[in-house]
């Protein structure tokens, strides 16, 4: 396996991490046995990078990474990484209902995940979304005092921007800034990545298959289910998804001629971006991340980096990438 380093001082991880978010939530119904046996498969193949949050499926996610951990060899569950995001509120439907940065808020988050986890320690600890009531230099504070307390390693950041970058980077060391990008979603090329970089903070990138709109594999008719939430995303949407899945189409043909697959090409493109970046994988099967994995076999040169560029421009996707009121949560689009 492939290593790279999140940032000046975070840790040594996988060349790719897994996001184990759609295992326990969002996107329809999922298969316990199989999402188990899909971490293990990514252990085994020496993926460290376990990413998740408390929210996802309310505490369902770290149990079964927990779980995950508890039966895998040794040698794989002594070099995972847990790398945890905190602070959505929900309600007992399922609901969002804000976020919660304050400082007694993440500690109070902090031990109720190490004891789903079942550990001592998670590596790498951040918000999901910015508090706009709560000081990031707060937050960031929080997280610093349970990095000293030995029950936090490293400190990230989700989805904010350079600004805020700034501001959280003065406070302590962040490993990485965790952030959605893909050749869809690029945005962070303009101000944050060049910030990031400028202060030495990692990359992890999910997303990069656009929770599966541009991994070869999503068409037009199909019928998503009622608990699944790319139902309401607008590039999932009418005209939208259509325009959408052209890019697809245009990016198809690329992957054909060089004898692989539409995801492998994706993931690729996310890989050739700079060793400080590490794509996080939403696999849910074994299936899908053997697929994944093949993508660290694969060699972009100038020539298909422009290609797909001129299959996939910068700003092509049509539709934001969350509903209206969820896009109003996040800072790194202010």
């Amino acid at each position: 396996m492939q290593t790279r380093t999140l940032g000046t001082t975070g840790p040594q991880t996988s060349a790719l991490g897994l996001g184990c978010m759609g295992m326990s939530a969002l996107y329809g119904d999922s298969d316990r046995a199989e999402s188990l046996a899909t971490i293990h498969a990514a252990l085994d193949a020496g993926i460290t990078l376990l990413d998740t949050g408390d929210f996802y499926g309310m505490g369902h996610n770290e149990l079964l990474i927990n779980e995950a951990l508890r039966t895998a060899p040794a040698a794989a569950r002594e070099k995972a990484l847990t790398s945890v995001k905190f602070g959505a509120l929900r309600t007992v439907e399922g609901g969002f209902s804000g976020y919660d940065g304050r400082p007694a808020a993440v500690k109070n988050f902090a031990a109720y995940s190490l004891q789903r986890l079942g550990t001592d320690h998670i590596d790498i600890y951040r918000i999901a979304r910015v508090d706009p009531d709560v000081p990031i230099e707060e937050t960031v504070g929080a997280i610093a005092e349970l990095v000293a307390a030995g029950h936090v390693r490293h400190i990230g950041l989700s989805e904010v921007g350079a600004d805020t970058l700034r501001r959280a980077a003065a406070v302590a060391p962040i490993a990485d800034l965790q952030i959605e990008y893909s050749l869809i979603s690029r945005g962070i090329e303009d101000a944050i990545l060049p910030t990031a970089r400028e202060l030495g903070i990692g990359i992890t990138a999910y997303g990069v298959l656009s929770r599966g709109l541009i991994s070869g594999h999503f068409t037009r008719d199909r019928k998503l289910a009622a608990n699944d939430f790319r139902g309401m995303s607008p590039r999932f949407q009418g005209d939208n998804l259509d325009r959408n899945l052209d890019l697809v189409d245009a990016l198809r043909k690329i992957a054909d001629q060089k004898g692989i697959s539409v995801a492998q090409t994706a993931i690729a493109w996310v890989l050739s971006r700079g060793e400080d970046i590490v794509p996080l994988v939403g696999a849910r099967r074994r299936d899908r991340l053997t697929e994944a994995l093949g993508a660290l076999d694969v060699t972009l040169d100038a020539a298909d980096l422009t290609a797909i560029e001129q299959a996939i421009p910068a700003g092509a996707a049509a539709g934001d990438r969350y509903p209206a009121v969820q896009m109003a949560h996040l800072d790194s689009e202010h």
